[in-house]
């Protein structure tokens, strides 16, 4: 019997509609003009006081070593989600995330809510601590915003938007 993400990813390999290997809904237009003007003006660079820094997730050492692919805590401030009763801009919603590498490209998918909602983020290598593309709502996918992350290490990647972070631990 074939595992849940082994299907996920039959799925994708199978429909060559779908670039993600998670064969949910793709973002569209992970490199348009809009990414490309906020990765020039996005440049994060790795800090000890990032709010990222700190640990907030429970750490997990059975993640695969040197590699940002696998499982991953995630979090993302910066707009309120209607959805979620009291939220607001500057609270936190946390989840879960997976990273997959698929050539040049970082697909990382995630959730929030207790795993109600979910997003999407495409984004290319550019050097070995870089990432630059786009997310999609994948719940309400009129909402997409350009992305750029900062690989810090196996167990931290600072991500960002023009309103906020998306954010990944482990």
């Amino acid at each position: 019997m074939k595992s849940e993400s082994t299907k996920r990813n039959a799925v994708s390999e199978n429909d060559p509609a779908i670039r993600n290997p998670f064969g949910v809904m793709d973002v569209p237009h992970p490199n348009d003009d809009d990414v490309t003007q906020y990765a020039h003006s996005t440049v994060p660079e790795e800090s000890t006081t990032d709010e990222n820094a700190k640990p907030w997730s429970v750490q997990d050492t059975s993640y695969p070593h040197g590699t940002i692919e696998g499982q991953w805590s995630s979090r993302w401030k910066g707009a309120a989600d209607p959805t979620i009763p009291g939220d607001a801009p500057d609270k936190w919603k946390q989840g879960q995330g997976k990273a997959r590498i698929v050539g040049d490209r970082v697909y990382l998918l995630f959730d929030w809510d207790s795993g109600k909602r979910r997003g999407l983020i495409d984004a290319r290598r550019e050097g070995p601590h870089r990432l630059v593309g786009k997310y999609i709502n994948l719940n309400n996918p009129e909402i997409t915003v350009p992305w750029v992350g900062l690989v810090v290490s196996d167990q931290r990647i600072d991500g960002y938007f023009a309103q906020g972070r998306v954010d990944f631990r482990r």
